[in-house]
């Protein structure tokens, strides 16, 4: 939308509408003085909740001169989008964002932001409530229009979100020999036949074939590129607790996982693997030593797995956690638990909210190492992984592993280590 130079050079002329709206940057020394982050917030949220559009960030809306943002206050416009956004706006919106420049007056390049929404899924809200698009304002939606608006969004979320085409994002991000595997033995499709039929790209609005959600996040070595939250943020820290004061000071170990989901899963298994304590204990049979690991790592595998496959990835910016502590791991995935699941039912019922991803991710090898005996693929679809992940850890600890869902928004799993006195 507007994505060219020539084309919102030309909508700038014809000034603002449904789908453009030009703001003045004003600063004040090092301080931004407008526009606010509730009113960039509304301005988006108004966009998501219309047809989409474009907000430009240092055009004079009544003049439509092109003023330009200091390059000094580049990196904190950007920033207050970004907050707005995440902070502002009830689901947070994950907009594109981007620097150019446009002639002035004097035909002198001035550096711009353009902020780009799509239509989104969902329904928004604002400081000002749940405001759409009415010509070049934006307006309170009213109850009864509100109402419909919610319906149909509701069931337009019937295609589900790993489904959905990524914007800005094209087949050439998806490298062939990642794909590949899923690919049935003696396919004679096409690359882009194929990759339709396995719903790793799909056409947007504007008939574009596109990556879909789970096709970044399984055939892109950088899904991140596109979907800001998809890695695992993984720390292990020194003693049982965090201390906020100092919280750098007590990590041990800390490094962001990225790349194709099966290659964050694996990651995660070896950063457990290297972080956690291991006991030498005497074989009394035999007068041997035997190693007594703290955690099972087929246990650590399938949380991994299932952080990472049934996490909500239409939160924008959550990311999946891994936290390592002296005593036990502790693993954040974001998104309520899907349809009417509980805490409690999660050992005795299956459900999943993206479809295509645990269907692909059944299908995608594991490459090598001791999870290779364990299974061929990375995840099964017999609902096997809770029961794993409670009795491996009861065995080897003694405590059972806890479930938790944070404020409806995030799903906390404990698993506890097991006690690794070593024998004398």
């Amino acid at each position: 939308m507007l994505s060219t130079r020539s084309a919102l050079l030309e909508k700038i002329r014809l000034g603002e509408d449904s789908f453009l709206e030009l703001k003045e940057v004003k600063t004040a020394g090092d301080k931004i003085r407008g526009p606010t982050q509730d009113d960039l917030a509304d301005e988006l949220a108004a966009f998501a909740n219309s047809s989409g559009g474009v907000l430009l960030l240092g055009v004079e809306d009544t003049s439509r001169e092109v003023l330009g943002i200091p390059l000094e206050h580049m990196d904190a416009v950007e920033a207050l989008v970004r907050q707005a956004c995440e902070q502002s706006i009830k689901p947070p919106l994950a907009p594109i964002i981007e620097r150019l420049t446009l002639p002035d007056l004097l035909q002198a390049e001035q550096p711009v932001i353009r902020v780009a929404t799509e239509r989104s899924l969902f329904v928004h809200q604002s400081p000002s409530g749940y405001l759409h698009r009415v010509g070049s304002s934006r307006r309170s939606i009213p109850p009864d229009q509100l109402a419909r608006l919610f319906q149909q969004r509701s069931q337009s979320r019937l295609i589900r979100f790993d489904e959905t085409p990524v914007p800005q994002a094209s087949l050439s991000d998806l490298e062939p020999p990642l794909w590949q595997r899923f690919a049935p033995a003696r396919s004679s499709d096409v690359p882009e036949v194929l990759l339709t039929k396995l719903a790793m790209a799909t056409r947007d609005s504007n008939e574009v074939l596109r990556p879909t959600v789970a096709g970044l996040l399984l055939a892109s070595r950088s899904p991140q590129k596109f979907l800001s939250g998809a890695f695992v943020q993984a720390v292990a820290y020194q003693g049982k607790n965090v201390l906020p004061s100092s919280e750098t000071a007590y990590q041990r170990d800390a490094q962001d996982l990225c790349g194709p989901l099966d290659r964050q899963i694996i990651d995660a298994c070896a950063f457990v693997r290297r972080n956690m304590r291991v006991a030498a204990r005497k074989d009394g049979a035999t007068g041997g030593r035997t190693d007594s690991p703290q955690y099972s790592m087929l246990a650590v595998f399938e949380a991994m797995t299932n952080a990472v496959a049934h996490r909500d990835y239409s939160m924008g910016g959550a990311k999946v956690r891994l936290r390592m502590f002296d005593d036990r791991i502790e693993i954040y995935s974001p998104g309520m638990l899907p349809n009417t699941m509980t805490t409690e039912s999660l050992p005795l019922r299956q459900a999943t909210r993206n479809e295509v991803l645990t269907s692909l991710l059944a299908r995608c090898p594991i490459e090598s190492g001791e999870l290779t005996r364990h299974r061929r693929f990375i995840m099964d679809k017999r609902g096997e992984g809770v029961p794993i992940i409670l009795g491996e850890s009861r065995n080897l600890s003694g405590k059972t592993p806890e479930y938790r869902l944070i404020d409806d928004s995030e799903l906390l799993l404990t698993i506890y280590g097991a006690p690794l006195e070593p024998d004398t």
